[in-house]
């Protein structure tokens, strides 16, 4: 259940900051999108992407907590069974990257998101993995 709670905790912390960006907040949206080695965004997200996202990251957050319990979705069987291994897997591919601005394994390291993502962003989307994998193969 710790895993699952962790989580959900973190998913909707997550999902709370891009509501706020949605919302018009400014503050970190630097510091979260990456950019090329001559400073220009490499992505510039528009508010249905960014609502898409935070939606997203609700929906992972109660799918957590569902599977363990502590709420019920009434959600069909598919996504109950495989809900939280295509999470999983999302976040996997997230930490590992594109390769060129995003990941552990990106070519532009030298800017100010590309060193935050590989100290904080990456190793959190595969704790993230991990703990959805651990949530998903529970009882």
């Amino acid at each position: 259940m710790f895993y699952a709670i962790f989580n959900t905790i973190l998913l909707g912390l997550i999902s709370a900051i891009h509501f706020y960006w949605l919302l018009g907040g400014r503050k970190g949206g630097d510091a979260a999108l990456p950019t090329s080695a001559d400073g220009k965004l490499a992505l510039k997200p528009r508010i249905f992407e960014t609502l898409v996202v935070a939606l997203g990251l609700l929906f992972m957050a109660l799918l957590h907590i569902d599977k363990v319990g502590l709420i019920e979705l009434n959600l069909p069987a598919w996504i109950d069974n495989y809900a939280l291994k295509i999470i999983a897997f999302i976040f996997l591919i997230r930490a590992i990257g594109e390769f060129r601005y995003v990941g552990f394994f990106k070519k532009i390291k030298s800017t100010r998101f590309a060193r935050l993502d590989t100290r904080f962003y990456s190793p959190l989307c595969l704790l993230l993995s991990l703990n959805a994998l651990i949530t998903s193969l529970q009882a």
